[in-house]
């Protein structure tokens, strides 16, 4: 497929039985929690994904993708542009059990009751997972000074040493 609207979810064994190659977009607006966290500066994302089978015979799904997304910086509450790439490799797995025989270089993704992954969702949590846990500039772009700080440390107390006790003892 070239630069098609991609289904929402897939059949990864027929797909991957083809070595399909899925080269596309999704709507921005189909992702209800990343729009939940931060503004997307576009109304598609563009996504490629592959399908294929590994030499043990694992179904494989790799691919990329890359969005801009509007956050706000956490020292000065301003609004920047931040550029997500996000790249995957999963493998689909049925059940808990065959999630844990799954080789580690591989994630694993549930299939749902039709036997189909949710290739939408998988490229949404991929987009939340590589949002930083604390958004900001760099500080060369940050109008927040770098030594600010908010309110006043308290004066250190003269505390007795716990091990004072000790020293009576010998």
């Amino acid at each position: 497929m070239k630069n098609l609207k991609l289904p929402i979810t897939i059949d990864p064994s027929r797909s991957a039985q083809r070595k399909l190659v899925c080269d596309g977009y999704f709507e921005v607006s189909g992702m209800n929690r990343l729009l939940a966290v931060c503004q997307t500066r576009s109304e598609q994302v563009q996504v490629n994904a592959t399908f294929d089978v590994d030499e043990v015979g694992l179904i494989v799904i790799s691919g990329s993708s890359s969005a801009t997304v509007a956050l706000t910086c956490q020292r000065c509450t301003e609004e920047f542009e931040l550029e997500l790439e996000v790249s995957f490799t999963f493998s689909p797995v049925k059940d808990v059990e065959a999630e844990a025989e799954l080789p580690s270089y591989y994630d694993a993704i549930e299939l749902d009751e039709n036997g189909e992954v949710n290739l939408l969702e998988l490229v949404e949590d991929e987009y939340l997972l590589a949002i930083p846990l604390i958004p900001r500039h760099s500080i060369k772009d940050c109008q927040s000074p770098a030594d600010s700080v908010w309110g006043k440390l308290p004066e250190e107390l003269e505390k007795p040493s716990p091990f004072d006790v000790l020293k009576k003892l010998k």
